[in-house]
């Protein structure tokens, strides 16, 4: 009888057991252990390898050390306005710097971030105020306090108000073209660039909904969006610079986040508007990226608003350079006026800035390409530059 009630235990633990074997959940729950484990010690794996090679590569003595997220592949430097923004300002200051796109956020949780003499600062504003402190670079230092709390108002509404507004277009509303512009290489980078932009999708918009811009509806977000552009170009006017003809820190972040809708968000409301009714934001662009970015080549055909207008129902091109400022170039004595008696460093070959940048070469030749590629645009030839070049 103990013989029978053993057999009969055991048939009953070894159909259990057989039982648990066969259900989906119990294979499920392994295939999420195991994918899991292997997925932490590739990210541990590749953690080390960061940080032999930050290490090994970097040292921020005397040195600028740039953290920011990777080039995309559309040769726009940033698909962040905070990093465009900051990239710009230390080309605008004529600060050397080093790049390195490991794509690891401060201890705050910030992109991008720098370090400088082995101390480190993040957030774009906050890092403007440490080298100003540091090297005492200004590019404000000749604006009155007027001037100055202006800047600071345009400021909050681009970075706080604007921002999201342009982000909900790039990683919500448009998130399947912004994914081809991701720069990843691989077997599986399409499916890495797809789970990448969906889940800063979803962090936008919940980001959004705490901020509160979130909870309007799409046509809202895009009523206050184009508010906010046309705010700015009515500030900008005829003006070579949102002050005036001097540049100021506020040039680097309007044009961090208005470079998005100009070239990073192709056949959307941003671009329509900046490529159409408010074209002096589009010149505004064009005269920064000429005068910073001279490696950063972009085709005469991304001038054009490819879509119809609602006024006349015809394509929306290169039209009114009315709205184009005449204001006489910088002189190298206000450029210098904005460094606060830096001194700069020159490459001893071009005397040109040391910038560490990859989006192109930047060569003599690269540029008499472009001036052969882009159209002869008769008596309003430099309405792209404003006299920068």
């Amino acid at each position: 009888m103990n013989i029978f009630l053993h057999f009969r235990s055991c048939s009953r633990d070894y159909g259990g057991i057989m039982s648990v074997l066969g259900s989906d959940s119990w294979w499920k729950k392994t295939l999420y252990i195991t994918g899991g484990a292997l997925l932490a010690a590739a990210a541990y794996l590749l953690h080390e390898l960061l940080a032999i090679r930050k290490e090994q590569e970097l040292d921020s003595k005397d040195a600028i050390i740039l953290h920011q997220f990777s080039r995309p592949k559309n040769g726009v430097p940033s698909l962040s306005p905070f990093c465009l923004k900051l990239e710009t300002y230390l080309r605008m200051v004529d600060l050397p710097y080093q790049n390195y796109f490991d794509g690891k956020l401060s201890p705050q949780g910030k992109m991008p971030w720098i370090e400088y003499n082995h101390q480190q600062a993040s957030g774009s504003e906050f890092i403007v105020d440490f080298l100003e402190e540091m090297l005492g670079v200004n590019l404000n230092v000749n604006l009155t306090p007027e001037e100055r709390a202006v800047s600071r108002a345009i400021t909050t509404m681009v970075e706080d108000h604007l921002y999201w507004t342009i982000a909900y277009c790039q990683w919500v509303d448009n998130v399947d073209e912004t994914q081809k512009l991701l720069s990843m290489t691989g077997p599986l980078s399409d499916t890495l660039k797809w789970l990448l932009s969906h889940m800063n999708g979803s962090m936008v918009r919940r980001e959004m909904y705490g901020h509160g811009i979130g909870r309007f509806s799409k046509e809202e977000v895009y009523t206050l969006m184009e508010k906010d552009m046309r705010t700015l170009a009515t500030l900008l006017g005829d003006k070579k610079y949102f002050m005036g003809s001097k540049m100021s820190t506020l040039d680097a972040t309007v044009f961090g986040h208005l470079a998005q809708a100009m070239w990073t968000l192709p056949g959307t409301r941003p671009e329509q508007l900046i490529k159409g009714e408010l074209i002096n934001l589009a010149m505004f662009c064009e005269r920064m990226r000429r005068r910073f970015w001279p490696e950063w080549f972009v085709e005469v055909e991304d001038f054009y608003f490819e879509g119809e207008s609602e006024s006349s129902g015809s394509p929306t091109g290169l039209l009114d350079f009315g709205l184009f400022s005449r204001t006489n170039t910088l002189d190298d004595s206000d450029a210098s006026s904005h460094s606060g008696g830096h001194s700069h460093t020159h490459s001893p070959k071009s005397d040109h800035s040391l910038f560490d940048s990859d989006v192109g070469t930047g060569s003599e030749n690269d540029i008499q390409l472009k001036e052969e590629l882009i159209p002869d645009l008769e008596d309003g030839r430099d309405w792209l530059t404003g006299d920068d070049a």
